[in-house]
């Protein structure tokens, strides 16, 4: 029992911590990419801004995707329950 809750906490923790990381390089990736084109056309700059938003905002929700199983996994974990 004591092994498959360390194991899920383990587990969750590189859920978040890896979501965070690479929701982070995302972001990198995403505002540098958004500054060249910007500085490469500035009369781009709307159109541009709109659509980082967009993938700024499918970023986010891949990270609240973890994060939601990780509260799963955390709270109401279907290993323990086939344990017991």
């Amino acid at each position: 029992m004591e092994t498959v809750v360390g194991l899920t906490a383990i587990a969750v923790a590189l859920l978040i911590g890896m979501g965070a990381l690479g929701t982070a390089i995302g972001f990198g990736l995403l505002g540098g990419k958004f500054l060249e084109g910007a500085a490469r056309q500035p009369e781009m700059v709307p159109m541009l801004q709109v659509k980082m938003f967009i993938v700024a905002g499918l970023l986010d929700a891949v990270t609240m995707i973890g994060v939601g199983l990780a509260l799963f996994f955390t709270f109401a974990n279907p290993f323990v329950g086939q344990i017991l």
